[in-house]
């Protein structure tokens, strides 16, 4: 595929957006210096579009918990954006978690993203904490005991990798929103029909809270195919032929994940889908150049205080 013929298809998807979309971003711990400065950077870069929050991830084990909340704090200081911290069920007794959250509270901190957590390196499976939460939904009621928060939580449009069922992971997900939160934001994933079909199959499951698809700008075949091998994610033929050979080609790559991204937004937005969260990967380039085409523009006033 051409770099004309690209550029046509993303002006293509662009003019059949009907309407003006939201966004949010998301945003991990850095682990040294130089990733620091990136983030900061991205943060910096991606602040003036407006996003309706940024979420920053937390350890499976709880070992990132410092930097998430330094990272959240200092959004919250030095910017106007909404921070949304992530918050696990790993590792923790739950009056530390409620702990924690209090604490956030006072911070003026309102929005969190409650997950159960993924076990830590090297554990074979999950295990709750003999005196913390099990399961998310445990989490979001405990959450809402000690304030009323605005809560998101996790979806798998592809089936949850531990579930043993579509039909026991809905259950799952419904447990989450009869606890009190707000919306879910899903895993991502390649098809959109993958989160159409999944919509419809909450909607029939009696969920009617928003569910948010997850999108992963791609950077190159190997890290998608590592991060489906983890997700479970469908990797589609049509989509490996893309990228295939490009291993070397970063500047061809970009192109071709934004506009895969857009042809996305495009189909889900004529689905009536009005909110799209990005997972930045701490990099604002792709995230940035998607926003753009899709008319999610810098406001007259940045963003950044």
């Amino acid at each position: 595929m051409s770099a004309q013929s690209l550029s046509n298809r993303v002006g293509e998807a662009l003019t059949r957006i009907a309407k003006p979309v939201n966004v949010s971003f998301e945003f991990f711990p850095p682990k040294d210096e130089a990733m620091e400065k990136t983030l900061w950077a991205s943060i910096e870069r991606l602040a003036p579009l407006r996003p309706r929050f940024v979420s920053v991830t937390y350890g499976a084990d709880g070992s990132t918990r410092e930097r998430t909340h330094g990272i959240v704090t200092r959004v919250m200081r030095e910017t106007n954006l909404v921070a949304a911290p992530h918050l696990t069920c790993v590792g923790a007794a739950r009056e530390e978690i409620l702990d924690i959250a209090r604490g956030y509270w006072s911070d003026g901190i309102r929005h969190i993203v409650a997950l159960r957590g993924d076990p830590p390196q090297g554990a074979v499976s999950y295990q709750p904490h003999p005196q913390g939460f099990a399961f998310a939904s445990d989490l979001v009621a405990g959450l809402k005991s000690v304030a009323d928060f605005d809560i998101s939580v996790a979806a798998y449009p592809e089936v949850h990798p531990e579930s043993p069922n579509a039909s026991r992971d809905l259950d799952f997900l419904k447990a989450k929103f009869d606890a009190g939160a707000s919306r879910a934001i899903t895993q991502s994933f390649c098809e959109t029909d993958t989160f159409l079909r999944f919509r419809d199959r909450c909607v029939q499951a009696g969920i009617t809270a928003p569910i948010v698809p997850g999108l992963l700008p791609i950077i190159s075949l190997p890290q998608l195919l590592r991060f489906a091998s983890r997700t479970h994610m469908a990797v589609p033929d049509w989509l490996r032929h893309r990228l295939e050979g490009l291993d070397n080609d970063p500047e061809t790559r970009r192109m071709i994940a934004a506009a895969v991204a857009i042809e996305q937004v495009q189909k889900l937005s004529s689905e009536g889908v009005e909110d799209f969260h990005f997972y930045t990967l701490n990099r604002a380039e792709l995230t940035y150049a998607i926003c753009h085409a899709l008319g999610v523009r810098p406001q007259a006033q940045s963003a950044v205080a």
